[in-house]
């Protein structure tokens, strides 16, 4: 998987919506006020969004913060046996 958050768009994508309707549901409903320009580089993987905008974005697509945000990785010790 390359760096883009694949997870975040594809979510964005089914709702058929444009990242300037996120950025417009983020301010209008949530209070969080980003550019365009920064939500596409939330997607491209280039900037990681404070903890604020990362939950906003999460409750936006009504999915855990984890889903879109963390690379879960197996343990060294484990294996690929997950907890």
């Amino acid at each position: 998987m390359n760096n883009k958050r694949l997870k975040l768009i594809a979510l964005r994508k089914e709702r058929n919506m444009f990242q300037k309707d996120v950025v417009y549901l983020l301010k209008h409903s949530y209070g969080i006020e980003i550019t365009e320009s920064y939500y596409g580089m939330i997607e491209q993987g280039v900037r990681t969004p404070k903890l604020d905008i990362a939950l906003g974005i999460a409750k936006l697509f009504n999915v855990p913060l984890e889903e879109i945000f963390f690379k879960k990785q197996p343990n060294k010790k484990l294996g690929n046996k997950t907890a």
